[in-house]
């Protein structure tokens, strides 16, 4: 259960992405690696003083663009049950997903196109709560209908893909 400071502090959604420099993307890159990598040694691998890192992470964590966080593997945690629910709406798919988006159990919440409307990560401490949940999306105004997908081994799970920067030619760098 989250405590009440971390709901605030929750990611949401993001808008287009800004400009990125390489300064944010070596920031971003460096923390991706080690979430705890010291401000000053960034600041020596990328060339700018330790001041400049600071405001380059403050800013972006301001602007949901950067968390730094401790990943883990829920199942490992003891959550056992782990699951991605498709979810076909009737109608608009937004009011759906912001809906689940409040929940504590949803990790991770989208808007699709394709097969389902809505994708939502749920992890539950047991498969009950599973059932409790996935009863709950399907009494939600707009859901036409569900498939849920349960994990059973989580063999992957990175979240190191870089940052995104322009280069002068205007073609994204990774």
């Amino acid at each position: 259960m989250r405590r009440p400071e971390q709901r605030e502090r929750r990611r949401g959604a993001v808008s287009a992405a800004p400009n990125l420099d390489g300064i944010d993307q070596g920031l971003i890159e460096a923390l991706q690696t080690n979430g705890r990598e010291p401000f000053r040694r960034i600041a020596a691998e990328v060339g700018v003083s330790e001041a400049t890192i600071r405001a380059r992470y403050q800013r972006l964590c301001e602007d949901n663009i950067l968390q730094v966080t401790g990943v883990t593997n829920p199942l490992g945690l003891g959550f056992d049950a782990q699951a991605m629910v498709g979810i076909r709406t009737s109608g608009s798919p937004e009011p759906v997903a912001e809906a689940i988006a409040q929940w504590d159990e949803a990790d991770y919440v989208v808007i699709t196109a394709g097969q389902f409307d809505v994708l939502v990560e749920l992890t539950c401490a047991d498969r009950r709560q599973l059932l409790d949940l996935t009863n709950r999306i399907r009494g939600l105004d707009g859901v036409a209908s569900t498939e849920t997908f349960l994990y059973l081994e989580l063999r992957k799970q990175l979240y190191d893909w870089g940052a995104h920067v322009q280069n002068g030619d205007g073609v994204g760098a990774r």
